[in-house]
């Protein structure tokens, strides 16, 4: 299970800072920096309330897919990292946040 920690306080998914989704999905395919991606799975907590008790595992997310294919973490689709950041301060929708954990891959 990776750790996702998260600024975006007005998401329903959070919870103290860390993320309660059951799976979290990054976009942004073609991405060549970190404000080009997305958290696909930002809910408004005004318009969802609190959403971290509704997991299907007992804690924190336990998915995290990514379709960033420019990011240098991807591994067919799903994140390498034990633990990323999600950052949106304010963010109304989820075109709002970003994977603060992106790193472009290498263009050899």
């Amino acid at each position: 299970m990776q750790k996702i920690t998260c600024s975006v306080s007005n998401c329903s998914h959070n919870k103290t800072g860390l993320c309660y989704s059951n799976r979290v999905d990054i976009g942004g395919a073609t991405a060549s920096t970190e404000a080009g991606t997305v958290c696909g799975s930002f809910l408004n907590k005004c318009e969802y309330s609190s959403l971290t008790n509704n997991t299907n595992s007992s804690g924190p997310c336990d998915a995290l897919t990514c379709n960033v294919t420019s990011c240098g973490h991807n591994e067919n689709k799903l994140c390498n990292l034990d633990s990323i950041q999600v950052a949106g301060d304010d963010a109304h929708i989820y075109t709002e946040t970003e994977c603060s954990s992106f790193d472009a891959k290498p263009s050899w």
